[in-house]
């Protein structure tokens, strides 16, 4: 074996290599995984949010600030059922009649149906109606805020959305409004559903539409 290794220096070399590759550490080290770190590996894109379909209201670029005042754009409503209207603070009469309804529509449902619906009311009053004008009503109502919510936004998205629902309204000399009392249902997309103009009792047809589009958000 030294005269082997003596008269081919090559080979002793080759040879030392490959004792030294099979050495228990060596071993160790050649099959071990170097650790990658997180930073280097790729990141995953987030996925795209699916396209609105062109009929949803949440077309409309507005930005929603609530009774607690935070702010929201429209569209970020998307995902559940709404139940929409329109009211004013200083309405005496069919505002907080308009409210009593929504109330009324929304004991009609169970509690597991009420926890997948939406309650909105949207001044028509952004002028008067402050996020503090908003909080008041809306404690003194006593209202859900896991599922209510009273909103103001800028007078222009006030009209827009007003079209889109086909609520008309109209200012007076006295700072009242003249306008459509009705209760429009959005499905998740922010698709009308249905309307009804009903106030003061639950519209019986109307409550079976809302049903139908939760169990449509919420299929099982």
């Amino acid at each position: 074996m030294k005269t082997l290794l003596a008269s081919h220096p090559r080979t002793a070399l080759l040879g030392l290599l490959l004792l030294s590759n099979f050495a228990p550490g060596a071993a160790r080290a050649s099959n071990a995984t170097a650790p990658t770190s997180a930073a280097a590996l790729p990141a995953t894109p987030a996925a795209a949010p699916r396209p609105l379909p062109g009929n949803s209201i949440y077309q409309l670029a507005a930005t929603m600030v609530d009774q607690d005042g935070r702010a929201s754009a429209w569209r970020e409503r998307r995902g559940q059922p709404i139940l929409v209207s329109m009211f004013y603070n200083s309405c005496e009469f069919v505002c907080p009649l308009l409210i009593d309804t929504m109330r009324l529509t929304e004991q009609g449902l169970s509690a597991a149906e009420r926890g997948q619906l939406g309650m909105l009311l949207i001044t028509f009053d952004p002028e008067r109606d402050d996020v503090k004008t908003l909080k008041t009503v809306f404690e003194q109502r006593q209202l859900d805020p896991r599922q209510w919510t009273l909103a103001r936004t800028d007078a222009a998205s006030v009209r827009k959305i007003a079209a889109t629902l086909d609520i008309q309204y109209r200012r007076l000399a006295s700072g009242d409004y003249n306008h459509t009392t009705v209760l429009v249902l959005l499905d998740a997309e922010g698709r009308i559903v249905g309307r009804t103009k009903k106030v003061g009792a639950i519209d019986p047809a109307f409550l079976a539409l809302i049903r139908q589009t939760i169990a449509a958000a919420h299929p099982s």
